[in-house]
């Protein structure tokens, strides 16, 4: 029996999925729970990842004509009411505030007191009362389209959280825009929902499925959803962004309403659109190995970091001097529009726990940098993308003069790692018993993964997506917009079909 490799994270992925995700994110450093069950606290490498995912994202929507605003986080509970489709589909994790103050109790114990007039909803998102703001701005079509964009946090009362993927309170963005015609609603609808995907595949290096949700899937409220789907490394699904056309529902519940060029009132037709520190676990989840987070160049908090090994006092200063240079020279290069962020760790530990504890964080490029180096102008690289033994010499001028087509190819080798593993678990599946077979594990003692994404015929009925839904906990992700329409018989009841959707065991 051969040497086991060695893993800076236990468990590995094969030996227990859930608990290996949640121990790169302690490795790394990125978040830990609160003393609030269900919240997290994100660290300053989780945040600053979440930064840079903003940026990105902000400028996409800013150069698509979108202006960014800001809502309270309080709802009045009549708000709620007017939209009771939508309401239902988040009661039961809405949290409600009912009084405004503490006072000392005889024991001189803290208790509630001063209630409300009205209780407010903490936002578990915010339809309701931007559409109460935009009936009050929109009022002729010379004020349509309007579109806002606001970055916040919102509750939702999760009874089973997991950091990043589900916790009660989490950070994004929602979008919301008002038209004057259904199709500027839904050209918006698409137009955002391929934002979501270029960015998730060119930023995140994260392959997605675009389609549009079923019925049961969709937005409560909304006449159509659409989403982004991309697999992780247990070949479970993962939204990682949606984009809905609601039609004139929330407009007709709001009374947003406007004169069109003949003078005539109308409803507004509306959308909204959002992603959120999901995205974090969705790149853990695509890209990490059990060394622990591998992270996209294009997101990464730091490009580069420089590792002084310093074993003798004799070139300590010298070798640090070395590293500083490198560092100034660094940070001119410029890598996907941005300067690189470079860190230098001189800490002072050994050289193996500090390199280790990089790996870990999943920073791209690693520059070890000892008396030999120093002495002779070089550096000892290793990337992130390869394994942690895989280390090479390169001299100082030309590694800062490839340092950008590095990261570059850093980027694109771990989207074409991540679509491979994707495009080589999708199947195909016409039957019955090979459906079940394929999302059934062979031994449920054992936490096994099994399943993918399989490409299937469906009836249509919700009544059948709730059977496949009980009995093996598969969902229909999207009917993909690359689905081209066949004729076929549905895989659970064998009534006619003319489009293949995606069925998934999903986060």
């Amino acid at each position: 029996m051969g040497k086991k490799q060695r893993t800076a994270i236990e468990p590995t992925r094969e030996q227990n999925y859930p608990e290996w995700y949640q121990q790169v994110i302690r490795a790394a450093d990125l978040a830990e729970n609160s003393p609030v069950r269900g919240c997290m606290v994100i660290k300053p490498w989780g945040y600053s990842l979440w930064e840079n995912m903003q940026q990105g994202l902000d400028k996409m929507f800013k150069d698509t004509g979108h202006k960014n605003a800001y809502f309270p986080l309080f709802i009045p509970m009549r708000f709620m009411q007017k939209e009771a489709q939508h309401v239902e589909g988040f009661a039961k994790e809405c949290a409600v505030v009912t009084h405004h103050r503490l006072e000392a109790d005889d024991d001189g114990m803290l208790q509630p007191a001063g209630k409300l007039d009205e209780p407010l909803v903490v936002r578990p998102t915010s339809e309701t009362i931007i559409g109460e703001m935009f009936a009050k701005w929109i009022h002729s079509y010379r004020d349509l389209p309007l579109l806002i964009n606001q970055w916040a946090n919102v509750v939702r009362w999760e009874m089973r959280t997991r950091l990043f993927l589900r916790t009660t309170e989490f950070l994004w963005q929602e979008g919301h825009t008002a038209h004057a015609t259904a199709e500027e609603a839904q050209a918006e609808t698409i137009q955002m929902l391929n934002i979501y995907a270029q960015f998730a595949e060119e930023q995140m290096a994260m392959p997605v499925i675009k389609g549009e949700k079923s019925e049961s899937e969709r937005f409560p409220g909304a006449l159509r959803t659409y989403s982004i789907e991309a697999m992780m490394q247990d070949r479970k699904a993962l939204q990682a962004g949606t984009s809905h056309f609601l039609g004139q529902n929330f407009s007709k519940a709001a009374d947003i309403k406007f004169l069109d060029d003949e003078g005539q009132l109308r409803h507004a037709w509306t959308t909204s659109w959002g992603v959120s520190t999901r995205l974090i676990g969705a790149l853990i989840m695509t890209h990490s190995d059990d060394d622990g987070m591998i992270i996209p160049p294009r997101l990464a908090p730091a490009h580069v970091v420089i590792l002084p090994i310093l074993h003798d006092d004799e070139h300590h200063s010298a070798i640090l001097d070395y590293c500083h240079q490198l560092r100034r020279e660094l940070q001119d290069v410029n890598y996907a529009g941005r300067n690189l962020t470079i860190e230098l760790d001189d800490r002072d530990i050994r050289g193996g726990e500090k390199t280790w504890s990089w790996i870990k964080k999943g920073v791209p490029i690693r520059l070890e940098v000892g008396r030999r180096e120093y002495e002779e102008g070089n550096v000892f690289m290793g990337r992130r993308d390869k394994g942690h033994r895989d280390r090479k010499t390169l001299s100082k001028g030309e590694f800062v003069a490839t340092a950008a087509d590095i990261l570059a190819d850093i980027q694109q080798t771990i989207f074409n790692k991540a679509r491979k593993f994707r495009d080589e678990n999708i199947v195909k599946i016409d039957s019955r018993e090979d459906f079940y077979d394929y999302f059934t594990p062979k031994n449920k003692d054992k936490a096994e993964i099994h399943g993918g994404f399989a490409l299937c015929h469906w009836d249509g009925s919700v009544e059948t997506e709730e059977k496949i839904k009980d009995e093996l906990s598969v969902t229909i992700r999207n009917i993909p917009e690359t689905s081209e329409e066949e004729d076929g018989k549905c895989v659970m009841t064998g009534k006619p079909s003319k489009r293949r959707v995606i069925f998934a065991k999903a986060y």
